[in-house]
């Protein structure tokens, strides 16, 4: 054969197998985007795929040039795999519209706490989102930018797990619209955000989920349903027009490094999310201090104002994972057994010379908002006595003043110590405020009205919204039954206000008391929080007498400042007119009944005197009383040593007020007191904030007020400090070694974890007549008065000093 012939022959056979290449792919169409997913798909022959890629391209462009019957095939298989106006979407498509939907994801956040609250109002979801954005440039506050950028990297994390921006997008937009959905819901129903606690019901009770749908749901749920599908309808028509299908990574070399790239773009923003979250409650950590830059300004009094003001995701975050307090040295359950069995010899010497049991009255705590003698600050005068029938009576009864954590705020850290003995001051500096950070997750809650029948016997009242500082929830923590309030769902009988102020008068609130008690007969314990004296203090009342002038030689007041004084002393008034009553009707009852009766802070008006550093323990000492009526056997009784006392106190002071019986608890708390008569953190004269006052030294006051130098305590004392955040520690971040024994049990009560309780549900503490067969004291225990003249806490012997005011209690009238 000639060579000619030999390359004819070789063209034909080319022609042949390029027809038959053509005609394989008429038969299965194929294009660039096809066969770079398969590349994807196959990374160990990679380059093999490419090269076939790039040789069936070249082979077809070549065989169009001498064939045009190939090339027309191609033509057609190409346009049945590639829709017209198909492109392929470029890096920077992909980053602006991670940009947008992510900008949207924390307007949907935000729409979830879109309603009005008591700072701030939203109605609706654009309105919030901008009012968000803006506080950029208005108050250079850039926790907009902080809530993007944590949603963002969820967001990005997602991507790369996934790989497919067609499909990630979806998926976390629908988990970021059932979040907020959900959020809208409880803010609806309870005025409440979500908390991390909210979503145990996920592990345990999911039925949970419907208590936070109100009425009027259903419609909402299907508009948003619809707005999720045809979202995810475009996400897959806009895959189907993008010929790269939304990958992230498209590696052409070593599969190795693409899954190596895939898996630095899901750990690298997972693990910033998940550091950031486990700091950002920590006062000091990195987290914490860029969130304070970056404007976070906590407001944890309302947790949906907060998620307004701070974002959804920051607030939500901040909740996750607060320091609660270190791990006492030794901590471990011989250790609370010692700790045990000290103070149960403690109770059996106190109660030997007691002769009442607790629970045969009624007690009534009132936690009076911002209740303070106006004459007690430095600087100022008033025209008139604006409280002089409590004065009058605080020469009567067991009374003093009490050292305040806050200043102008801080209401449910005061209420959180009454009801508990336990003391902010042991608590770490980035726990707040533990009715938001720390009861929603404990399954412990010991709390004086479970002393009443587990709680059973117990109800509280506020003329608000029952959300504020979570009350609802801790409540039932708490064991009460019932809570009343202006926003239900049980509703206060009377939360009428005064005049202009916007909030309930006193009357009204005591009025709602007194009437729930004639009709509940027994006894209780009844926990009042008022809210007449609550800030702002803007003039509000008619035919207002007070006039405000500064002292003999003090600077002079401002035109805001005299104002809010004036309309604060007049509240004062209308609060101790109202007081007056309200014990006159509880005097009238037949069964015994008494009042422990304190305000939580000062209000956060006196700006003059606060200028002063020096007035600091001044604008931190309140008001209280201890009253009982007519028919009880502690009518009349004041307490020699009550002076000064912290809200930690209250309970053990009132069990000595009435010379009732103790537990091993409230004996400690005793035993403390006679050493430190008021325990707070380190105060400031401004307005309580939320990142909690500045670290320093714990203040601590003796009875006659004066502040206490730790380095000097003696070791009984050192040794009670200790055991006391021992005790606290063991409730709230330890073990509950104490749980199942006698430590918060009243004598008689058999079941030591009945006034416990666990999860919510306390346990029955027993009929309050139980302990009236236990009122005999034994005749070999020695008097507290003469036999506990020293103290050796590690052997288990306890103070004089603290029992030594049994001695001193002038009990006229009994």
């Amino acid at each position: 054969m000639s060579d000619v012939e030999g390359l004819q022959s070789v063209q034909e056979h080319g022609d042949d197998e390029q027809h038959a290449h053509d005609d394989a792919f008429a038969q299965e169409p194929r294009n660039d985007a096809d066969a770079r997913h398969d590349a994807d798909d196959h990374p160990r022959v990679n380059g093999a795929v490419d090269t076939a890629v790039d040789s069936s391209e070249g082979g077809s462009e070549n065989s169009g040039e001498q064939d045009g019957h190939g090339s027309d095939n191609t033509k057609k298989g190409n346009d049945a795999s590639v829709p017209a106006g198909a492109t392929r979407f470029s890096s920077w498509t992909y980053a602006v519209l991670f940009l947008l939907f992510s900008i949207v994801g924390v307007g949907m956040m935000q729409w979830g706490v879109s309603v009005s609250t008591t700072g701030s109002a939203l109605p609706e979801p654009l309105a919030g989102l901008w009012d968000f954005i803006v506080k950029m440039w208005t108050q250079q506050r850039y926790v907009f930018v902080l809530n993007l950028a944590l949603l963002a990297l969820i967001y990005l994390a997602v991507l790369f797990l996934i790989n497919r921006f067609w499909v990630a997008t979806p998926v976390v937009m629908t988990a970021w619209m059932i979040f907020s959905l959900v959020e809208r819901f409880k803010v609806q129903s309870r005025y409440e955000a979500l908390l991390p606690t909210d979503f145990d019901f996920l592990n345990s009770n999911a039925g949970d989920i419907a208590t936070f749908l109100p009425s009027g749901s259903t419609g909402m749920v299907i508009n948003v349903t619809i707005g999720m599908l045809v979202f995810i309808a475009l996400c897959v028509l806009a895959n189907h027009f993008d010929l790269r299908k939304g990958k992230i990574i498209e590696h052409r070399g070593s599969g190795k490094a693409g899954a190596a790239a895939r898996i630095v773009g899901v750990l690298v923003p997972g693990l910033v999310v998940a550091m950031f979250v486990s700091a950002v409650g920590t006062v000091g950590s990195w987290a914490n201090s860029l969130a304070e830059r970056m404007g976070d300004i906590p407001s944890m009094w309302d947790s949906v104002y907060d998620s307004q003001r701070n974002g959804t995701l920051l607030a939500f975050s901040r909740q996750l994972n607060p320091k609660i307090m270190d791990e006492p040295t030794g901590y471990s359950e011989a250790t609370m057994q010692g700790v045990l069995k000290r103070y149960e010899a403690q109770a059996k010497t106190i109660n030997a010379t007691r002769t009442a049991n607790l629970t045969d009255s009624s007690v009534v705590f009132v936690l009076s908002e911002s209740f303070s003698d106006p004459l007690r600050v430095p600087g100022l005068n008033l025209n008139e006595d604006p409280m002089p029938f409590i004065r009058s009576l605080k020469d009567t009864t067991t009374s003093g003043l009490m050292l305040s954590s806050g200043y102008g705020g801080g209401t449910a850290n005061l209420e959180f110590q009454a009801l508990t003995g336990l003391s902010m001051a042991n608590f770490d500096s980035s726990l707040t405020s533990p009715y938001q950070q720390l009861i929603p997750k404990l399954q412990w809650t010991p709390s004086v009205n479970q002393l009443w029948d587990g709680g059973k016997d117990s109800v509280a009242f506020h003329p608000y919204e029952a959300s504020m500082y979570s009350r609802s929830t801790n409540y039932q923590k708490f064991g009460f039954p019932h809570f009343y309030t202006r926003s239900g769902p049980e509703f206060i009988k009377d939360s009428k206000p005064i005049d202009t102020s916007p909030y309930a008068g006193d009357n009204a609130a005591y009025s709602s008391v007194t009437d729930w008690m004639q009709n509940a007969p027994g006894n209780r314990f009844v926990q009042l929080v008022t809210m007449q004296n609550h800030m702002p203090y803007s003039n509000w009342y008619n035919n207002n007498q007070f006039v405000a002038t500064p002292g003999q030689g003090a600077p002079a007041l401002g035109s805001d400042e005299t104002m809010a004084i004036q309309t604060y002393a007049k509240g004062m008034s209308l609060t101790d007119a109202s007081t007056s009553d309200f014990l006159s009707s509880l005097d009238s009852e037949n069964r015994p009944i008494t009042v422990m009766f304190y305000g939580d802070h000062l209000p956060g008006i006196y700006t003059t005197a606060g200028a002063d550093s020096a007035n600091s323990i001044a604008l931190h000492e309140t008001d209280y009383f201890i009253w009982s009526n007519q028919a009880s056997a502690s009518s009349g009784t004041k307490l020699n040593d009550s002076a000064y006392s912290s809200p930690n106190f209250f309970m053990a002071q009132t069990a000595e007020h009435m010379n009732a019986k103790v537990s091993p608890y409230i004996a400690f708390l005793t035993l403390l007191h006679g050493k430190i008569s008021a325990m707070e953190p380190p105060v400031v004269n401004k307005i309580q904030g939320w990142s909690r006052i500045p670290a320093g030294q714990t203040i601590y006051l003796d009875a006659q007020g004066n502040p206490m130098d730790a380095r000097s305590f003696d070791a009984p004392t050192k040794q009670m400090l200790n055991d006391y955040k021992l005790i606290q520690y063991d409730i709230t971040a330890g073990k509950h070694y104490l749980e199942n024994t006698d430590f918060m049990t009243l004598p008689g009560v058999k079941n030591a974890a009945a006034i416990a309780g666990s999860n919510g549900n306390n346990g029955k503490q027993g009929d309050a007549k139980s302990l009236a067969s236990n009122t005999a004291a034994s005749a070999s225990v020695p008097s507290a008065a003469s036999a506990l003249t020293s103290l050796d806490i590690a052997n288990g012997s306890a103070t004089g000093a603290a029992h030594q005011r049994e001695g001193q209690v002038a009990r006229s009238g009994r």
